[in-house]
């Protein structure tokens, strides 16, 4: 039977006033909405006797308030809420809280790690290094001045005897780094510059150059070897006995690999060769030791670049980044422990330490200037003598913007 039709259907009259049965017809109307399936539709015509039974009944008396779902699926009347979501839905909403409160984590985190140093920085102590009169031209990338001083200044007794630091007053350089980011292609470069170099300075003749940093402080040391290679320097960083240990301890130690014995009694440091961990007063030593290395000062400058790679090895590793109070730490243990020039910021000192941090890995170059004599006799005593020609050309090819994918001739050291 077609679906356009309402089907008669034999049913009982209802009892009348008259008492007239008669074969009255009564009719439901069974079309079905458009797209609705048609065997869904005669669910109750099925069943029962052969005259419609129960079923018919039931599909009569909710004919005019049966309503169908996008499915084609009966709905009882006031049902008009769609059907539950499909469970993998319910899963996918039911994990969004939990991916929310990670990606909270992860960028609080991120804040967490930037603001840190951002705000141990305001810490800092200032100098005055900017050198006056004359300097060159500005050349290639970034020049920064790296040194490392015998200041004792800050130390208790107690804390001069641990570290082996003696009494001696006043600053004098232990380490002359310069460091250099070029603007273009090639790697960055540490190059230390030998204390006992026999320099000009200014104004003082002809000295050791670690005497323009006792005689005129950080500006005349910044004069002197501006004057001496050529290149000017950007930015000025000091750190001290004191600072140079706590930044150590902060990192709950440094790892290092020590090439060979090492036995110093005015470092007061006995080390065994092998790779081991270095405290505060050990590492200080470490970097401080020249008596007992048979390169003298030249051997004592490559293991502070050494050294200085493996502290930002150290602190650029989870165990340090991950653990909030030992990235603190660190942070304001460094920015604590440096003195810096007054025109020197905070993306300076970034620049240094992602230099050093690249000499661990070799992805910058760890130089020392070139030599001739690292033992001549000089008016100033037993002093290191550069290598003038090889000297130059190392200066020419960082302020020109020279890549630097390998070592320069001579800086490596007389055995390099």
């Amino acid at each position: 039977m077609s679906d356009d039709h309402a089907r008669p259907i034999p049913r009982r009259p209802a009892p009348s006033g008259d008492g007239d049965g008669g074969d009255d017809v009564y009719t439901v109307d069974t079309r079905r909405p458009r797209g609705a399936s048609s065997g869904r539709g005669r669910r109750g015509a099925r069943g029962g006797d052969g005259a419609g039974g129960a079923g018919v009944a039931a599909a009569s008396s909710s004919a005019g308030d049966t309503r169908y779902d996008e499915y084609g699926r009966p709905v009882r009347s006031g049902a008009d809420t769609p059907p539950p979501p499909p469970r993998d839905r319910q899963r996918r909403r039911s994990g969004r809280p939990w991916l929310r409160f990670v990606l909270l984590l992860l960028l609080l985190w991120v804040v967490f790690v930037v603001a840190t140093p951002v705000h141990a920085w305001t810490s800092v102590s200032r100098v005055d290094a900017t050198p006056s009169g004359e300097r060159p031209a500005q050349g290639d990338g970034h020049t920064y001045l790296l040194v490392g001083s015998d200041s004792r200044e800050g130390l208790t007794a107690a804390q001069r005897k641990s570290l082996g630091t003696g009494s001696a007053e006043g600053r004098r350089t232990d380490t002359i780094i310069l460091v250099h980011v070029p603007s273009g292609s090639g790697k960055s470069v540490l190059v230390s510059v030998p204390r006992d170099s026999f320099l000009p300075i200014p104004g003082n003749g002809e000295n050791k150059v670690n005497a323009a940093f006792a005689i005129g402080g950080p500006k005349l040391l910044v004069q002197t070897l501006e004057q001496n290679t050529g290149l000017r320097i950007d930015g000025y960083l000091e750190i001290g006995f004191g600072g140079f240990a706590n930044v150590v301890d902060s990192l709950g130690g440094v790892d290092l690999c020590v090439p060979r014995n090492i036995k110093d009694d005015k470092a007061h440091i006995d080390l065994r060769k092998g790779c081991q961990t270095l405290d505060g007063p050990t590492a200080l030593g470490y970097v401080r030791a020249r008596y007992s290395d048979p390169e003298g000062d030249l051997g004592r400058a490559k293991r502070q670049r050494q050294f200085l790679g493996a502290v930002m090895k150290q602190a650029a590793t989870p165990s340090t980044v991950l653990v909030p109070w030992r990235w603190w730490g660190f942070t304001h243990a460094a920015a604590s422990g440096v003195m810096v020039g007054e025109d020197t910021g905070l993306t300076d000192a970034g620049r240094i330490a992602l230099t050093m941090r690249a000499v661990s890995t070799d992805d910058a170059l760890s130089l020392v200037v070139p030599v001739s004599d690292i033992n001549a006799t000089t008016s100033a005593g037993s002093s290191v003598l550069w290598d003038d020609a090889q000297a130059k050309e190392l200066f020419r090819m960082l302020n020109d913007g020279t890549p630097l994918d390998s070592p320069p001739p001579g800086t490596q050291g007389p055995q390099g």
